[in-house]
């Protein structure tokens, strides 16, 4: 199996992961916080495992030699993991990865911002797009009972806040920053602790909740090492099928119209990234 092969299989598994995580948070009865710890702790601790047994503590040190750029990609990343849980809590499972569906909007952004990249003008038509379909999600939020601009504001943070860490990350290529996922998880989870008693929850649920760790465990696994062996272009591709395939399952399982509006701005959203991605690998190849 060619090295290509290999990024496009494990980054494909790593996207099947996470498509059930927005489930697991609505079937989880808990408050959001609450679902936030466990959801931190138990992936934090799995991917920590993984990590040791792997490379030992030289990957935790080779990260806290990363200095600043470090230190904003695991604060930024163990943020987006409460931030997802709350904009779940908040607001309909399509309109939340629909938005975070702009995440590569949100990097070019910031690479401009911060490492000077100029915008191209396929990306300055894909975010003309984008900023319309966004527009609909919030239309659409304000007329359906399901859905909420609180939680669309925290989807918004988790886009922009993911985007931001991927932009610090590169300025230290060099590194493998996946001990810095459980440090972020785990930090983050003990402050949670500070607030709520998460005790009560896992005594009666403590399959589910574990086995969503396991699932974002596995995930964050796979997505950092899949696109090592891929272009940018495809893990955004592939990326997309979390978009569709989320709000999907939610609605199969527990019935959760996403809604006329969610699905037209989310089509907006999809449709441009998928083009403008689709244009991109072809110039590429």
């Amino acid at each position: 199996m060619n090295n290509h092969l290999k990024g496009l299989i494990i980054t494909t598994l790593g996207i099947v992961f996470v498509v059930p995580d927005a489930l697991f948070v609505r079937v989880i009865d808990a408050e959001p916080l609450v679902i936030a710890f466990w959801r931190c702790m138990t992936a934090g601790t799995i991917i920590m495992i993984v990590t040791l047994s792997w490379k030992g503590f030289n990957g935790f040190s080779a990260v806290l030699r990363t200095g600043w750029p470090g230190v904003i990609y695991t604060v930024l990343i163990g943020t987006t993991a409460p931030g997802f849980v709350m904009a779940v809590a908040n607001t309909s499972v399509a309109n939340v990865v629909f938005i975070f569906a702009t995440i590569p909007i949100f990097a070019a952004i910031f690479s401009r911002i911060f490492l000077g990249e100029p915008f191209s003008r396929r990306m300055v038509l894909t975010m003309a797009v984008v900023i319309v379909g966004l527009g609909i999600i919030a239309y659409g939020s304000a007329e359906s009972e399901i859905a909420s601009w609180k939680g669309d504001l925290w989807a918004l943070y988790v886009s922009c806040a993911f985007a931001a860490a991927l932009t610090a990350v590169r300025k230290v290529k060099e590194t493998s920053m996946i001990p810095a996922i459980p440090i972020g998880f785990i930090s983050i989870a003990l402050l949670i602790s500070l607030f709520v008693a998460p005790l009560p929850a896992i005594e009666t649920q403590w399959p589910v909740i574990l086995a969503h760790g396991a699932f974002i465990g596995v995930s964050s696994c796979l997505l950092t090492l899949g696109p090592r062996y891929i272009s940018s272009t495809e893990v955004a591709l592939l990326v997309l099928l979390e978009s569709i395939l989320a709000p999907l399952l939610v609605w199969a399982v527990i019935g959760e119209n996403p809604g006329v509006w969610a699905l037209m701005g989310g089509a907006v959203v999809i449709g441009a990234l998928l083009v403008s991605n689709l244009i991109a690998l072809r110039r590429n190849a």
